[in-house]
């Protein structure tokens, strides 16, 4: 799924990125109009980045490159900087768009889902089985988050819908027994992918990150190379604690794959550069809302257009 195959799904995250009138651009744009490039543009595009959760590290390496271009004068006005701030986004943001992709030979593809309460991730888990559904891949879910009933509901709603197959216990199982019990179901069965969810974790509490561990050694028990991705989602409105989650994760199970969600909420992006800056982990996935077409592959050189332009076409 890409920018040019889902033109609809850009053009919402645009939409939804940056409330009309309030892209980077437009807002510098509706400041300084065609002004050349002074000290004062640039202090209000720093705060503009900020405001943004780009962060102060990656805010103060995209200004310096900037700086360094309108000192030798290679940057004429607010629509040149711009233009090159876009440049900087994407080139920034195209080693960690990496979308997933199921290997074949591994059967069924696992996929373990983490993330802490509230971030997307049932629904995130929701969307992944109807993506490869629709693939004509047989999937199965597993309800591995035992201790909310409504999140083995949910997960229902969504096997339903389409199409793929729920492997649940009762609530307060054993999340791993849940997971070798799924796994052992999807291979004789005959599953392409199976995907796992797993309880909402507070990162923080260190008993739980080890049932998450406990979870991945189990999976590797049925299939020494289980899991073969593990997906952290991030809710974007979270900011600079997101990039917290996604370190103290990967630390802890070595996530390969990030998807962020809520991106149609209040954020308005620039988390996602201050992630590919410092982690480097693989962007698989972004969410813009809650329907099944609100979720694609992250695409650098459309989310950098997004953030930049707002809501112009």
């Amino acid at each position: 799924m890409s920018s040019d195959s889902k033109p609809g799904f850009f053009a919402r995250l645009r939409a939804r990125l940056t409330r009309p009138g309030a892209g980077l651009g437009s807002e510098l744009a509706r400041l300084f109009g065609a002004r050349r490039i002074d000290a004062e543009v640039l202090e209000e595009l720093e705060t503009r980045l900020l405001a943004a959760d780009v962060g102060v590290t990656v805010t103060q390496e995209l200004l310096e490159g900037l700086r360094a271009r309108v000192a030798r004068q290679q940057l004429g006005d607010v629509a040149a900087l711009l233009e090159a701030l876009q440049a900087d986004i994407t080139a920034l943001l195209r080693p960690v768009a990496q979308p997933l992709r199921i290997d074949p030979s591994r059967k069924p593809f696992t996929i373990l889902v983490v993330g802490v309460n509230g971030s997307g991730k049932t629904t995130t888990i929701g969307k992944l089985a109807n993506l490869y559904t629709q693939e004509g891949l047989k999937v199965m879910l597993a309800a591995g988050d035992t201790f909310r009933a409504a999140a083995t509901e949910q997960l229902g709603i969504w096997a339903s819908r389409t199409g793929a197959e729920l492997i649940a216990q009762a609530p307060g199982a054993d999340p791993a027994a849940v997971a070798f019990d799924a796994l052992s179901a999807a291979r004789s069965r005959g599953a392409d992918v199976l995907i796992a969810d797993t309880a909402g974790r507070l990162q923080a509490q260190t008993h739980l990150m080890e049932e998450l561990r406990k979870v991945r050694r189990v999976l590797g028990k049925v299939d020494p190379s289980a899991p073969h991705e593990v997906l952290l989602v991030l809710d974007a409105n979270q900011g600079q604690n997101a990039l917290k989650q996604a370190v103290q994760f990967r630390e802890a199970v070595g996530v390969t794959g990030l998807v962020l969600t809520k991106l149609d909420g209040s954020a308005k992006g620039g988390i996602v550069l201050a992630i590919a800056r410092q982690l480097a982990l693989p962007i698989r996935f972004i969410g813009i809302g809650e329907g099944a077409q609100d979720f694609g592959e992250f695409d650098a050189d459309a989310f950098a257009r997004a953030l930049i332009d707002g809501d112009k076409g």
